[in-house]
């Protein structure tokens, strides 16, 4: 077992984080377990809550680093694409990548909740803000003149799109509809979308 001395708390921080992501993505997030991170790494229960407050704070944490994984994702699509329709069409389809390659922390994202009596910490809430902020100013590029909060909703209604059809795929659920082709869908529903908004 490793001894306290040898990392700093913020490199036991990031070992412990490693290893919650390596859990989740191999697993599944109800697998994550404070006992089993601290046997990966060579440390004890207690040396993890000496750098999280609790098993809601570390959940959190990976939670994080997966948006900004996907953040960096789709603003990698951004910076290929320069017609905004075609954009919006390109970061719906990688959205569904993103969520087919990474699956297990994808989901831990919406299915794992902070507890009640607790709001969601502002570097957190940024974190989300970030994914929908290139999709908003793409809004904003195809009607110039709407307000931010226009785009705001415009860009949440969008994905709350692409994110049912994305878990009905992933649940294997998209078939009972008669539907195979899952980009077709999204396709349909990205384009009549933007119809819908700037007719």
């Amino acid at each position: 077992m490793a001894r306290r001395s040898e990392h700093s708390q913020e490199e036991i921080k990031e070992m412990v984080l490693q290893a919650a992501e390596t859990i989740v993505n191999e697993e599944g997030f109800h697998s994550l377990k404070v006992r089993k991170v601290a046997m990966e790494i060579g440390y004890t229960v207690g040396s993890i809550y000496m750098v999280f407050e609790n098993m809601a704070d570390l959940i959190l944490h990976v939670k994080g680093r997966t948006l900004d994984e996907l953040a960096d994702y789709l603003e990698a699509i951004v910076a290929e694409n320069a017609e905004p329709e075609q954009c919006i069409l390109a970061l719906s389809k990688g959205y569904l990548t993103f969520a087919n390659q990474h699956y297990n922390r994808w989901r831990m994202i919406f299915e794992v909740k902070q507890p009640e009596d607790e709001e969601l910490p502002l570097w957190y809430q940024a974190k989300v803000n970030r994914i929908f902020a290139g999709v908003e100013q793409l809004f904003d590029q195809l009607k110039p003149g709407q307000t931010n909060q226009q785009n705001k909703l415009k860009a949440r209604a969008l994905w709350g799109g692409v994110h049912g059809i994305c878990m009905l795929s992933l649940d294997g659920k998209l078939g009972i509809v008669g539907v195979d082709d899952i980009e077709e869908l999204v396709v349909v529903l990205v384009r009549n979308f933007i119809a819908g908004c700037y007719r």
